[in-house]
């Protein structure tokens, strides 16, 4: 009788896991969306940032407050958020809350460019360092999150914010983390 090696069937395996793999991510309802450990835990803490001079200070206690808010990361230089900043100011008019933390950025840039695009957050902070970013998992910026009334993450969007994907996701996810 011939010994069959073990190592062969090690391709099949290798190309199986692959396609259940694959498969597992074209299934996800936003294929494109990275996925996030901090959906339905409260707000990492915001208490090493610092505030901008001349603009209400961003608090921790604002994050905790009541009302569905949205937490958006940007910097000056990031393209993207240059591009997503229509829509933020768009939600604002709109009555949306939203809190703004500058990530790895100079402060007289951050605010040139609010005083060049208009300025939608309630409240601001600075996080040069980028260590909150990294309590809150950031994986760059544009990165925007919405916060229950309690504080507690109800989604993540990373990326730019289109007119289409707040159509699409983000008024509809604003809408469910009021209920």
């Amino acid at each position: 009788m011939a010994k069959i090696n073990p190592l062969m069937a090690l391709p099949l395996v290798i190309a199986a896991g692959f396609i259940a793999l694959v498969t597992y991510g074209m299934a996800r309802e936003d294929a494109e969306q990275l996925p996030s450990s901090q959906i339905g835990r409260e707000a990492p803490s915001i208490a090493s940032v610092t505030p901008f001079e001349g603009k209400e200070p961003l608090t921790d206690g604002m994050l905790r407050e009541g009302g569905v808010k949205l937490v958006n990361y940007w910097a000056s230089w990031c393209a993207p958020c240059r591009a997503e900043h229509p829509q933020l100011e768009t939600l604002a008019k709109e009555g949306v809350t939203i809190y703004g933390i500058n990530y790895k950025d100079e402060a007289s840039n951050a605010l040139k460019f609010l005083d060049d695009l208009g300025n939608p957050y309630t409240a601001i902070a600075q996080d040069e360092p980028g260590r909150t970013a990294l309590e809150w998992g950031v994986y760059g910026v544009p990165e925007t999150y919405i916060l229950d009334a309690e504080g507690h993450i109800a989604y993540r969007f990373a990326g730019p914010i289109t007119v289409e994907i707040m159509e699409k996701y983000i008024k509809p996810e604003i809408a469910k983390a009021a209920q």
